[in-house]
């Protein structure tokens, strides 16, 4: 990418997701939290509100459970932020399920079922194939 097109925001969105990550898997010592991917974050271009796109391996009610750590936690991991990046202001954080991945592996699992039938009809089958 050229510099014109990776503006500031996304700089920053990349270091603050990089950072919650680390904060999120080595400092936050609730359990409910252990679970979390951090897949992206999408900064307002004023860099005061940060949208942090996470994952998790829980279902329905650990789900739950594991947002309210993350909402419990959300002023620690900023103040944390804090101490890491030299930013004016210290964007706002949101934490909010990412539901791209499970939109992603259904897509690729539909792409790799196209893909058996495509090589069933492409191989001949033994009883039709003539040895002259």
């Amino acid at each position: 990418m050229t510099k014109s097109t990776y503006s500031r925001a996304d700089r920053v969105a990349d270091q603050i997701r990089m950072e919650v990550a680390d904060i999120l898997m080595r400092k936050i010592k609730d359990p409910r939290v252990r679970s979390v991917t951090v897949t992206d974050v999408e900064l307002t271009k004023d860099l005061r509100i940060a949208r942090v796109f996470v994952t998790t391996m829980e279902q329905k009610d650990g789900e739950r459970q594991v947002f309210d750590g993350l909402a419990k936690a959300s002023g620690f991991v900023r103040a944390e932020l804090g101490r890491r990046l030299a930013l004016r202001y210290l964007p706002e954080l949101t934490f909010i399920k990412d539901v791209s991945g499970p939109r992603a592996d259904r897509v690729l699992e539909l792409l790799d079922g196209l893909h058996r039938d495509h090589v069933q009809t492409e191989i001949p089958d033994e009883s039709t194939r003539s040895d002259a």
